[in-house]
């Protein structure tokens, strides 16, 4: 009897062994790309148990021996990704050493707060709603640096960016903030924060030509000394955006709508800026070109640039051979 026993015991311990070895040493998980969310606070055995609930591991049990035979080491929260079968000891390793998921999201320049959000969305990150609610309403991430911002706008700096779903609207706005702040530093802008960043946005939006921008921001400022309206289309667009009514394009009635950021309506510059511009338009808004333009209008040959004009009427012949070349362009 007494042998029988023992080769009962020694049969469960080599079937222990073999499970174990079984569980530890071969690799488990999925062959797609499986999403984990470990959360802050979690303990050891709750990990254990989402791991191999969501088929990463197989057995809590394994992982908790493992956990206890490496000395109980801190585990980190994090969203992480699994697309392949790995051995405990790999998955074990990455969350020790905070191996998380991250989502790139890439910001062009000239995207405005509302873009942003929608490409914060997109990516899985956040609500768009959350992330404009943090965009208006974090203005203490800029005090320092404009204390009459309205809102985050213009110093939501464009790049590419690396995010986790751990993180807050309010963390990514500050990071894009952050490297506003490394821009800003890079090409000198250091006074009159706040007019420069809506000049910039204002250059960013009417030319994606790199050596026009010098020559566009020298008209708006040439405008603003001559008290003239700036009459720029795109403070109109960002007008009718924050009032909830952009439709595609501009109509009659956006020209006429009653907002500080119509500059058809009003004069100097609007209140804030009308998108996020990168370090060319910056350094445009730092560095305007001498010029005595007042006027510009897309060149009709189509390449993107524009014809500067100084007078009323040069201003018009410039306008008529762009609407002519644009009628002929349509097909009959």
């Amino acid at each position: 009897m007494i042998r029988f026993l023992a080769s009962l015991i020694l049969i469960a311990a080599v079937i222990l062994a073999g499970w174990g070895a079984y569980a530890l040493f071969f690799p488990a998980g999925p062959t797609q790309q499986k999403f984990v969310q470990l959360k802050p606070g979690w303990s050891a055995h709750r990990i254990a148990a989402e791991l191999a609930s969501a088929g990463i591991v197989r057995s809590r049990y394994a992982f908790l021996l493992w956990h206890n035979m490496h000395g109980r080491k801190a585990l980190k929260a994090g969203e992480y990704a699994f697309d392949h079968p790995a051995r405990l000891s790999e998955i074990y390793s990455r969350i020790e050493h905070g191996d998380i998921y991250f989502q790139t999201v890439v910001i062009p320049e000239g995207f405005n707060m509302f873009d942003i959000a929608a490409a914060i969305e997109d990516a899985g990150l956040a609500k768009k709603e959350d992330f404009l609610q943090a965009a208006h309403k974090e203005t203490a991430l800029v005090r320092d640096l404009d204390p009459k911002a309205p809102s985050l706008e213009g110093y939501l700096f464009p790049d590419s960016y690396r995010f986790t779903r751990t993180q807050s609207a309010h963390d990514m706005a500050a990071a894009m903030v952050h490297r506003f702040r490394q821009a800003a530093h890079e090409v000198g802008l250091t006074e009159d924060i706040h007019d420069k960043v809506i000049m910039a946005s204002i250059v960013e939006k009417e030319t994606g030509v790199a050596d026009e921008r010098p020559e566009v921001a020298g008209v708006f400022y040439n405008r603003l000394s001559r008290n003239m309206a700036l009459d720029t289309d795109p403070t109109v667009i960002y007008a009718a955006l924050l009032n909830n009514r952009y439709r595609g394009t501009i109509y009659q009635s956006d020209l006429h709508f009653d907002s500080p950021y119509n500059t058809y309506r009003y004069s100097g510059l609007p209140p804030g800026a009308i998108c996020n511009p990168g370090k060319a338009s910056l350094q445009a808004a730092l560095h305007p070109a001498s010029n005595d333009y007042l006027y510009f209008v897309r060149d009709p040959k189509g390449n993107g640039r524009h014809n500067f004009s100084r007078t009323p009427a040069e201003h018009e012949r410039n306008v008529h051979a762009y609407r002519r070349a644009l009628a002929q362009a349509i097909p009959r």
